[in-house]
């Protein structure tokens, strides 16, 4: 994606909506010029609300769609929005599953304005199965109590203390918002059932017996819908480390409230660790990771505590205060 991008919220409703656009205003800020936002949009970056005539004045390159809706679909009422990005002389990049070179309206602007169609969840490469033998270097994977509770800003949080500290380390991205972000990786859940143990371990390959691939995790092992495609992600990280993330005061599965409980944090971390040791008998729990944007400062820190009395390792929240502490015991005890 060519930078500067205008960021396309549609009518998000709320921020777990636009966790695509979220990431990259907290990740990569100083390629952000803007947003673009429908009625109804229940979000706000931050940024300057543009037009498409002015972000293009003003060097945008990019429209990037945001928005991460269930089943990754392009939404009716967003296709005349993106038709007119490209005609006002704009590329469009979006990380759904439904292509946006598979929709006729859409694709035939981009021809008679000759601009670039970036679908950026579809893998440009085949993979194989995995073969589940050991690697050496090390591996961390953050996994989760539910989806959307910080497993990339986690895993992006470790990298950037460690790099900080002369540390060799990788944040190993496995979704379409750490693809935006960092201009590599696999989007996990478009690869073939069959081969997502394979795509983990072409992402996170041999490495010096030092170097750190932290691997971005997706899903999570006890939700109904998608916990296929984390089962195959920790069998082809063979971690060494696992990061359990959980979003403080959230008691129901996003989604589906009413039928399913989020499990306890010692709950999670141990059926993750137990399907681990399948290909990496050494796998073990190395941290908490708290998502406490909803708490004040005191809450937090007890939120914190409580955490590291349930599972007896070191809890942050990364965005907040950082994963120094985490890192500390990666270094003492890996």
């Amino acid at each position: 994606m060519r930078p500067p991008f205008l960021l396309f919220l549609g009518a998000a409703p709320d921020i777990g909506w636009a966790k695509t656009a979220s990431g990259l205003a907290q990740w990569r800020g100083e390629d952000c010029a803007g947003q673009y936002r429908l009625p109804g949009c229940g979000v706000d970056l931050g940024l300057p609300d543009m037009d498409f005539a002015t972000a293009r004045a003003a060097g945008v390159h990019t429209l990037v769609v945001g928005i991460a809706n269930d089943g990754g679909f392009i939404v009716d009422a967003w296709v005349p929005h993106l038709v007119a990005a490209l005609h006002a002389g704009l590329d469009l990049a979006a990380g759904l599953h439904e292509r946006l070179a598979d929709h006729p309206e859409i694709a035939a602007a981009a021809r008679a304005s000759g601009r670039s169609l970036l679908d950026l969840r579809h893998p440009d490469r085949s993979f194989r199965p995995g073969i589940g033998r050991k690697r050496p270097g090390k591996r961390l994977l953050t996994v989760g109590t539910d989806c959307a509770v910080g497993k990339k800003y986690t895993a992006l949080s470790i990298e950037r203390e460690m790099s900080g500290r002369g540390m060799a380390a990788t944040f190993c991205p496995t979704g379409q918002t750490g693809i935006m972000i960092t201009g590599r990786g696999v989007a996990i859940d478009s690869v073939v059932a069959d081969f997502i143990s394979g795509a983990a371990e072409w992402l996170s390959p041999a490495a010096d017996p030092q170097h750190w691939h932290l691997i971005e995790g997706q899903g999570a092992l006890l939700h109904p819908a998608y916990a296929g495609v984390t089962l195959g992600l920790v069998h082809g990280s063979q971690p060494d480390a696992i990061v359990v993330c959980h979003e403080a005061g959230r008691l129901e599965l996003q989604g589906y409230e009413g039928d399913f409980a989020c499990p306890s944090l010692r709950a999670a971390l141990d059926v993750h660790v137990a399907a681990a040791r399948l290909t990496n008998p050494a796998a073990r729990g190395a941290g908490v990771s708290i998502n406490t944007s909803a708490l004040d400062e005191a809450a937090a820190r007890a939120a914190l505590r409580r955490a590291e009395d349930e599972l007896g390792l070191p809890a942050c929240d990364p965005v907040r205060w950082g994963a120094g502490n985490i890192v500390d015991h990666l270094v003492e005890s890996f």
